[in-house]
């Protein structure tokens, strides 16, 4: 169902694909948006080893939200910072993408817990996150990808 890599030879291993997206701050969440347009949107993400799933917090309403309930299917892309070559301007940098389905995380406690660990990606402040949650969990939206096929690839621009 899935293609295969075209130029193997760039291809990551399954462990890089993995160490890129727990350590990446951001990627782009894509979703089959109105009309059937798809709707890619930049996002914070967690990578839970546990279970081997993509979590994505945000509102409980929009464009996003009505996406993933008529469609759940989806791609998910980070890439990192790169090398730059001798010259400054040319790139090596590694990417992965992620396709899977989303789910709607239903348990609070769950989107909770998931939502501190999110947050200790960008702070060890444990008081802020705690904050954070009591103000900000009821109204939030704890969305899984459950991954059913992977890709990386490490490119060099020239």
């Amino acid at each position: 169902m899935f293609r295969e890599m075209r130029r193997k030879n760039k291809a990551l291993a399954e462990e890089d694909c993995v160490r890129l997206l727990k350590t990446a701050k951001r990627g782009v969440l894509s979703v089959n948006g109105d009309g059937g347009y798809p709707y890619g949107t930049p996002i914070n993400h967690y990578y839970n080893e546990e279970d081997g799933c993509l979590y994505f917090h945000g509102g409980l309403i929009g464009h996003r939200v009505d996406a993933v309930k008529a469609n759940d299917k989806a791609s998910f892309c980070v890439i990192d910072e790169g090398i730059p070559d001798a010259d400054g301007w040319a790139l090596t940098f590694s990417s992965v993408i992620v396709f899977g389905r989303v789910e709607i995380v239903e348990d609070r406690e769950t989107v909770y817990r998931l939502s501190a660990a999110l947050s200790r990606k960008f702070t060890s402040d444990e008081d802020y996150i705690r904050r954070e949650i009591d103000k900000f969990g009821p109204a939030t939206l704890m969305l899984r990808l459950v991954p059913a096929h992977m890709t990386g690839k490490r490119v060099r621009e020239e």
